[in-house]
């Protein structure tokens, strides 16, 4: 009794370390998957939704585009100007859900040095292009600073899109449609900045944005 007794011990303790080696492979797993979904630039960000379907709150008008909230879109199609936030961010994750037209000319800009002056020498620019007569600077860019790491550049007409741009210090990088066009480090502008969305030419929808600060 007492060798089958040490016997049936010797079991449950097995089978005891098999469930912790289980469990913690589960974990893991559970880990690695969560992860990897805060990796995918489909996947919601736990900051602030700057796009939310209802207002325009957390942005300022600077030029003339016609930006408006139609439809729970943000969208312009006439005009020149951008929508910049009245907050400004220095590191961050960002997802940015948008349509355009083949012709659209827009982009993501940030950290801007001047809230009234917004362009590729005063913030950093993720291009949405698709027709840019330069195309290294394309769509899938940071303008002046990197090109895409995917060639040709992605093109984003006529369909919905997923930009994901995680800046932190001098590093950024930006992952169109799950591709990674940039990483990349720059000290341009390293203080803190607005957020501008650009409408130049086109049809330029965004239906969704979210940061959060890092």
């Amino acid at each position: 009794m007492h060798i089958l007794f040490n016997h049936h011990r010797l079991r449950l303790i097995g089978l005891s370390f098999v469930c912790v080696v289980l469990q913690g492979c589960s974990t893991l797993e559970d880990w690695t998957q969560t992860a990897r979904q805060s990796l995918s630039p489909y996947a919601s960000t736990r900051g602030t939704a700057l796009i939310n379907g209802k207002d325009l709150n957390a942005w300022k008008l600077v030029g003339n585009a016609n930006w408006r909230l139609q439809d729970g879109l943000v969208q312009a199609e006439l005009g020149d100007g951008f929508l910049i936030t009245r907050n400004s961010y220095q590191n961050f994750h960002l997802v940015a859900e948008f349509w355009v037209d083949e012709e659209a000319n827009s982009g993501i800009f940030f950290r801007c040095t001047d809230p009234l002056v917004i362009n590729d020498k005063t913030a950093y620019e993720a291009n949405i292009y698709d027709k840019r007569p330069d195309a290294s600077y394309g769509t899938g860019t940071i303008v002046g600073v990197a090109k895409s790491l995917v060639q040709p550049n992605l093109k984003t007409g006529g369909q919905w899109n997923t930009y994901d741009i995680t800046v932190v210090g001098t590093r950024m990088t930006l992952v169109l449609n799950g591709q990674t066009t940039v990483d990349t480090n720059d000290s341009t502008h390293t203080d803190a900045g607005p957020i501008a969305l650009q409408y130049n030419k086109g049809v330029v929808k965004f239906r969704k944005l979210t940061i959060e600060s890092l």
